[in-house]
């Protein structure tokens, strides 16, 4: 059909539609070109901040792993700086040794070229000495026979009647010697009791200080300190009070301490402060409900623990305030060695003695682990371990060769039984063995190598050897310069330098021999 046919403002209206739609068009296409750009940009900026994201993972990542190079590194060069200190000391040691035996060995090739000369010398005057020997025999019978004529007495005669003086003489002596041994006994004996009784408070007081009397519990954080003590200290005064051990909180970072010398209270605290920590709840009340709970849990601990050495031993019908008090042991020390494992040594020590000698084993043993039971009450009640000991076992009807045991083995009182002396005998072992106490390997060695060295420094002393883990030191003298008489200054000199010079845990007894020998041969 013809538009004009329409008319003017058909044509109109057509042009103009036309010029519409080409306009939607052409602005359709704009904006879709504008999103285009703009979705550009955006993926553009995103995989920008891609690639800086990725940059500084990196980045991070090498600084980390160098990091941990350098740690290892600083931890390598720590662990290799402590193995060559351990190897430098070794060294040492080593060269100490080696300077040791060089200077014996140097001492041995003295004495034996000096031996040599001797023997020289005296092959050289023996054949002189024959003669003379000869002449003086001749000479004495002369003088036998004008001393007979002159006496107008016969030899037995006059034998007897010097005897007779001698004795009367000897007696007079003899008398006058033991006054003034008397007179020595009485000026020195107030001094010799002060000194063994001083002797036997060092030896308690070491055993009571050299046990550890603090307890340390590790913090999650330091900010824990603030609540452990509380509003105005009242949780630290109430955790005291419930428990009678100190609470030592200084600088240490992320730790208390617990200080007392009380070993089971000690352990009833760390239990009770370690829950509190871990429960975060921490004020007065809680405190007493925790503190009762531990205090619980640690009698049944040592009770169970003194069942199983009763019951490795196969000892049975034990009362159970015995068996209470015995596990108490199992936080109590004596120079580092536990005390409860120390009664189960000394009773499998005894009992295999006594099973040899076809003795009570089962008697011995019973008496050996608890011996010592007393020291399970020396916290909490006046007295030794001994009287507290004796008296709870006799309380409770304990056989007589057990109360023996607990007596005898301080020599309070005689061995009334043969398996008693073995009781103190493992007792002895028990606790002499080196390791069994607390001191170093190193300090222990250097102890017994002075105690030789102090001893072979003396004029006349050929050899010297400590015994019984440094407790006993004998000393072998040459008898051509050393004679009986000198022995007692050698031991004492001895002793009084050994008291001077070391640092040692009660007694060390000095033993000097000499021994003389007369050696010939049969051609």
């Amino acid at each position: 059909m013809d538009p004009l046919a329409y008319g003017p403002a058909a044509v109109v209206a057509l042009l103009f539609g036309a010029v519409g739609y080409l306009g939607r068009g052409l602005v359709e296409r704009s904006r879709q070109k504008k999103a285009v750009a703009a979705a550009a940009d955006e993926a553009s900026r995103i995989l920008g901040r891609a690639r800086d994201e990725a940059d500084n993972l990196r980045t991070s990542r090498v600084l980390e792993g160098k990091e941990e190079v350098v740690r290892l590194r600083e931890a390598w060069e720590q662990e290799e700086s402590k193995h060559r200190k351990e190897v430098e000391k070794a060294e040492e040691r080593l060269a100490e040794r080696s300077s040791s035996m060089e200077r014996r060995f140097d001492n041995l090739n003295e004495r034996e070229a000096a031996q040599e000369k001797r023997a020289l010398e005296l092959e050289a005057g023996k054949e002189g000495l024959a003669g003379q020997t000869q002449d003086l025999v001749q000479d004495r019978e002369r003088i036998r026979g004008k001393l007979e004529s002159l006496s107008g007495m016969s030899q037995p005669e006059a034998k007897k009647e010097l005897l007779a003086d001698l004795e009367d003489e000897a007696r007079a002596e003899a008398a006058n010697m033991l006054r003034e041994v008397k007179e020595e006994a009485q000026r020195t004996a107030d001094h010799e009791g002060k000194k063994i009784v001083g002797l036997a408070i060092q030896r308690m007081a070491s055993e009571q200080t050299a046990e550890m009397t603090v307890s340390v519990v590790q913090l999650p954080s330091d900010e824990m300190k603030g609540r452990i003590i509380g509003r105005e200290g009242r949780n630290i005064r109430a955790f005291e009070q419930a428990t009678g051990i100190d609470v030592i909180i200084d600088d240490t970072p992320e730790a208390v301490v617990l200080s007392g010398f009380n070993p089971v209270r000690r352990e009833v605290a760390r239990i009770a402060l370690g829950r509190l920590i871990e429960d975060g709840r921490i004020h007065p009340g809680r405190i007493e409900e925790v503190v009762e709970k531990s205090r619980l849990e640690v009698e049944e601990s040592m009770a169970q623990a003194a069942e199983e050495v009763l019951y490795e031993l196969g000892i049975h019908n034990v009362h159970q305030e015995i068996v209470k008090t015995l596990g108490r042991l199992k936080f109590r020390t004596s120079y580092g060695q536990n005390q409860l494992q120390h009664a189960k040594e000394v009773a499998q020590l005894a009992g295999s003695m006594a099973a040899e000698m076809g003795l009570d084993v089962q008697g011995t043993k019973r008496a050996g682990v608890l011996h010592d039971v007393g020291k399970g009450l020396t916290h909490e009640h006046e007295g030794t371990h001994v009287e507290l000991g004796y008296r709870l076992c006799k309380k409770h009807n304990e056989s007589e060769l057990v109360l023996n045991a607990i007596k005898a083995h301080h020599d309070e009182e005689p061995h009334f039984f043969p398996e008693t002396f073995l009781v103190t005998a493992g007792d002895a072992i028990s606790g002499s063995r080196p390791g069994a106490r607390r001191e170093m390997f190193e300090g222990y060695v250097k102890r017994l190598e002075k105690l030789e060295e102090l001893a072979m420094e003396h004029p006349g002393v050929e050899r010297c050897f400590a015994i019984q883990a440094g407790r006993e030191i004998r000393v072998m003298v040459e008898p051509e310069k050393v004679s009986d008489q000198e022995m007692a200054q050698i031991s004492e000199v001895v002793a009084r330098r050994i008291e001077g010079e070391l640092q040692y845990p009660g007694q060390i007894k000095v033993v000097v021999i000499r021994e003389t020998r007369a050696v010939d041969f049969a051609r």
